[in-house]
């Protein structure tokens, strides 16, 4: 018996089915079509890893090129702010107030006859290394209380989980400046990291908790787990290092932002002291000098937007070459 789309050949004594008229469908032979060539695979290359493929791609990359160098000059300049300038940041002279650029002073100086050029250039130790150190806090303690609920799941998972909703319902900024001014007395480069990095790190927590949970179903770690490993060295031997890719894209935006946000905390007042050279304090002192002098204002503010746009640019180079999906 056959449906109406079919007839069955009576040469041979198999049943085969073939397309009435009308019906044919034409399929060519195989050694005349290139599926063979497109799909054949050459077994002699070494087989590359995501983290070599997305190297590949980075460096092919001209938004990573730029934020390369960009960033590259900015750690120089962090690192080594002598090689750029002999001026000490903190000395002013007020019969200099206001003056503008002469041999040895680019940039002129500001309303309290400090030099803008030093100010700018030992800035950026200040800012970048505000943003590394809570960067790495943040990365760290984040990464480890999701990756810990990620994994273990229950009640863990569901304690942890309440913690990171908690602190994620307070922003960062406000939070911030409530705890700045509970401890206004005695303001340094650490304290504004350590109360940065307390509100900043359930967003890496809540990713990193969600790379895990889709890590750890895949094969590699049953088979790891039938083969008697213990399932903290699962953890961080295998499962972690396969859910990193969204936590390193994340990190890269987010120290960016940790800079905006000691030089918005600095620029308030609330931040670090005055004592210290940032960009943020800067800003804030040249701010009632918007309509009289502008350049004052204006450097400290463009040094902050390279800066911030390197690590986001960065960043978004960073996405492109661990997703390929996100590609526009």
């Amino acid at each position: 018996m056959t449906d109406s789309n079919t007839t069955i050949s009576e040469n041979t004594n198999d049943f085969v089915v073939q397309p009435l008229h009308g019906q044919e469908r034409f399929v060519a032979p195989i050694d005349e079509t290139p599926v063979q060539e497109v799909d054949s695979v050459d077994e002699s290359k070494v087989a590359s890893s995501m983290w070599a493929d997305a190297w590949r791609s980075m460096r092919k990359n001209p938004l990573f090129i730029v934020s390369g160098i960009l960033i590259l000059i900015i750690l120089i300049v962090a690192i080594f702010p002598g090689i750029f300038t002999k001026v000490d940041p903190n000395y002013c002279n007020l019969p200099q107030s206001l003056d503008g650029p002469s041999s040895g002073h680019p940039l002129g100086f500001n309303q309290q006859g400090c030099d803008v050029y030093s100010r700018v250039v030992y800035g950026a130790r200040t800012s970048v290394s505000v943003g590394i150190l809570t960067t790495v806090i943040v990365t760290l303690f984040g990464g480890i209380v999701g990756a810990l609920a990620g994994f273990y799941g229950g009640w863990l998972d569901a304690v942890l989980s309440r913690i990171t909703d908690i602190f994620f319902a307070i922003p960062m900024l406000l939070g911030a400046i409530v705890v700045l001014q509970m401890f206004k007395t005695s303001t340094s480069i650490w304290k504004v990291v350590l109360v940065l990095a307390l509100f900043g790190w359930v967003t890496t927590a809540r990713i990193i908790r969600g790379s895990v949970l889709e890590a750890k179903n895949l094969e590699f770690n049953t088979a790891s787990t039938a083969l008697g490993s213990s399932p903290l060295r699962n953890l961080f031997r295998h499962v972690v290092p396969n859910a990193l890719a969204p936590v390193i894209v994340l990190t890269t935006t987010s120290l960016g932002s940790y800079i905006v946000a000691e030089a918005t905390l600095s620029f308030l007042g609330v931040g670090l002291p005055t004592t210290v050279v940032s960009w943020g304090g800067d800003i804030s002192d040249a701010q009632s000098l918007l309509r009289i002098d502008p350049q004052v204002l204006f450097y400290p503010s463009l040094a902050l937007a390279i800066t911030v746009l390197a690590f986001i640019m960065m960043g978004d180079a960073v996405k492109d070459a661990l997703d390929p999906k996100s590609r526009v």
